[in-house]
């Protein structure tokens, strides 16, 4: 499946961000029609994920699950050769002069919940929204609490600062449209708002999982 050198590269820019068919056919220079086509087959070989944009429902985000190609590709080289079974990277902090920057449109739920996250794993990060509510929402401090151990009671939302980060991170497609420019590399997580409980616990563990494929990025020194 990723032997192709098309579909090599979709993946390859689908790592670093989640991503539309037209960025996806400016980063590989090839039409959209064989763009669509291979990523049809991806969506098929379960290894990426489209969801329709929060912020225009006719556009559509094509996501790479990191998880599953991890398991696929070590299966894989186990099945070549037991020496080739791949290891998971070891969860190392990032320097410490890596500043990341999170943010939703509220910064009410997602961006406060990938920052305890992030923070967690000693990362210098800090979230903030383009219209942030006056305050976290409770299923979230909730949701933080009983699936991590984690307490963001006291979390405020924030408007944007007028810092310069290495790397900002928009988790949802709204404020990917309207996010200022803060020097740095930028990737999106096209996370649906949550409403309900299990909604919420849905985003926490998606954003756990794409924090921690991003923690080897960071500390490689790499942001995108």
């Amino acid at each position: 499946m990723v032997a192709h050198p098309l579909r090599w590269q979709l993946l390859t820019a689908l790592a670093g961000s989640d991503l539309r068919v037209r960025e996806l056919t400016e980063r590989v220079g090839e039409p959209q029609n064989l763009v669509s086509y291979h990523l049809r087959l991806l969506r098929d070989g379960g290894l990426v994920r489209s969801r329709r944009s929060s912020f225009d429902g006719r556009d559509t985000y094509y996501h790479l699950d990191l998880d599953r190609c991890a398991t696929a590709l070590t299966s894989t080289g186990a099945a070549v050769h037991p020496a080739l079974r791949l290891v998971p990277h070891p969860l190392t902090a990032p320097p410490d002069d890596v500043r990341v920057l999170v943010s939703c449109t509220g910064n009410s739920a997602r961006s406060p919940i990938a920052e305890a996250l992030l923070r967690r794993h000693g990362v210098a990060v800090t979230s903030a929204g383009s219209d942030p509510k006056p305050q976290v929402h409770p299923l979230a401090v909730r949701v933080l609490r009983e699936e991590f151990g984690l307490d963001a009671a006291g979390h405020r939302p924030r408007p944007f600062p007028r810092d310069r980060f290495d790397l900002v991170v928009t988790l949802c497609d709204k404020v990917r449209e309207v996010c200022p420019d803060f020097g740095g590399e930028r990737v999106h997580w096209s996370v649906p708002e949550p409403v309900g409980h299990r909604d919420f616990v849905r985003a926490a563990g998606e954003i756990d999982t794409r924090v921690r494929h991003l923690l080897p990025v960071l500390a490689a020194g790499r942001k995108g």
